[in-house]
Formats: C-alpha cells, sequence, structure tokens
C-alpha cells in the first residue's frame, strides 16, 4: 500500500504530508504505519481515536510531527519507555474528548485518510470488521464507522487469507456488514491494492479478485461471479453459495 501511495497512484493530489491520518486499532495498521518511517513523506499528522506505537515511532524517527487522539493503546515493552519519557512528547500529542475525536464534521473539514482493519470483504466492498461465522463477535468496530464514512479517502486493510491459508478474507457475500460498499474507497491486502472509486459493482468485483485475492481462491472467486452475472442485477449474487 505504502508502494502504491508513493508512486502517487491512488491519488494524484495528495500532499507530500498525506493530510491528517486516522488508524484502527490491531497489528496489521500498526505494520501499514510503521512502514511510513522507510516512504518519502514526511511531517505527517495523526487525528485518530486511539494512538498504538506506531504513531510514537513515527515520531521519534521524526517522520510525524503532531497527533491527536482520546486514548493510546501500547503493547507493554514500547509502552514502558512512552510512559517513562513522556515529557518529550508533550507538545507532539494531544488527546480530547471522544465526541472531538470522531465527530463527522471535523473529519470531513480536516480530509482526514482512514486506514482500517477488516476481517473480511467480499467482492463488491462491504466490509465485515467484527463477527467471524456470521454471528459470533470477534470485536466492536470502535470509531472506524465515524471515520470510514466521513473521510477524504477511506482505505481497509486485510491479510487475503486466514487460518493459516485454509479461509480466504474475500469471499461472494460477507456475513456481516460494518461498512458498506458505498463508504470504502480502497482495499488492500499483501496480493495487491484495489482502488473501487468510480467503478460500478461488477467493476469492483473484477478489480478485487484480480488485484486483492490470494490465488488459490482467484479462481474459484472468479468463477462464482460469472455464473452469478448470468442471472442479471447490477450485484448479482447465487443466494444459496454466497455464504457457503
Amino acid at each position: 500500500m505504502i508502494c502504491h501511495i508513493n508512486n502517487g497512484k491512488s491519488d494524484h493530489n495528495l500532499p507530500k504530508n498525506l493530510g491528517p491520518l486516522q488508524s484502527g486499532v490491531g497489528s496489521i495498521c500498526n505494520a501499514v504505519f510503521t512502514s511510513l518511517a522507510h516512504s518519502n513523506f514526511e511531517n505527517l499528522e495523526m487525528y485518530s481515536e486511539i494512538l498504538q506505537d506506531c504513531v510514537f515511532k513515527l515520531i521519534d524517527s521524526g517522520k510525524m510531527t503532531f497527533a491527536s487522539a482520546c486514548g493510546m493503546t501500547l503493547s507493554d515493552q514500547y509502552g514502558a519507555t512512552v510512559l517513562q519519557n513522556f515529557e518529550k512528547y508533550k507538545d507532539k500529542v494531544i488527546f480530547r474528548p471522544q465526541d472531538v475525536s470522531n465527530h463527522p464534521e471535523l473529519i470531513r473539514c480536516l480530509g482526514v485518510i482512514a486506514i482500517n482493519t477488516a476481517i473480511e470483504f467480499d467482492i463488491y466492498g462491504n466490509v465485515n470488521s467484527s463477527h467471524v461465522m456470521g454471528s459470533k463477535i470477534m470485536n466492536g468496530i470502535g470509531g472506524s464507522a465515524d471515520y470510514s464514512r466521513n473521510a477524504h479517502l477511506t482505505i481497509f486493510v486485510s491479510k487475503s487469507v486466514a487460518k493459516n491459508g485454509d479461509i480466504s478474507s474475500v469471499v461472494p457475500m460477507v456475513s456481516h456488514v460494518d461498512h458498506t460498499e458505498h463508504d470504502v474507497d480502497i482495499l488492500v491486502t499483501e496480493q495487491g491494492l484495489t482502488d473501487l472509486r468510480s467503478l460500478s459493482p461488477r467493476e469492483r468485483a473484477v478489480e478485487i479478485i484480480q488485484n486483492s485475492v490470494h490465488p488459490e481462491y482467484r479462481t474459484q472467486l472468479m468463477d462464482y461471479f460469472i455464473r452469478a452475472g448470468k442471472n442479471g442485477g447490477h450485484t448479482p449474487h447465487l443466494i444459496g453459495e454466497a455464504l457457503s
């Protein structure tokens, strides 16, 4: 994802400092933001709900100049270091109430770039970020809904497979919808990035399957999409198979 943004392919209007960034909580988002330390971007700023290790690492590296949030969650090891030396962050970090950090109008006005984690997403761009097996909650959605709907650019990241490759994280139809296709701009897995903007539902499906699906599941998902498409419709599905 960082290489894609570095090459200017995702948004030709992005400035050198990208604009205010928001990060979801979790190891994937933490890794994405940590990699910004090795990018060409500089003078980064964070406007988020929660600060993780990556934010303080970016501040320490000189890449990030300021971060705003309503709280932080740090690893034991890095958290101890940050708290022992918190004095040096006092002019670079500010904590605000959640009704400020997650305010829709502020998120829109600031032009936030929101990057959050998906458990799974479907071939049309709907995202499930909270449930497994359709009915078992794994975690809450936190502030991802506030940011995804109101951000200038909404990005969801995920591994292309789960359970050591036994399950595809890209499916015909998500078993639970937290973020609809209308609120999602870009989807990213380790296989590649799919920019969904300006695409029709059928175009989205083809791009997602080609760019973001693990090779072991690409043929299977494309076969599903082609067979479903024979029945017509803007977002064709085979209801008997979609969740199987």
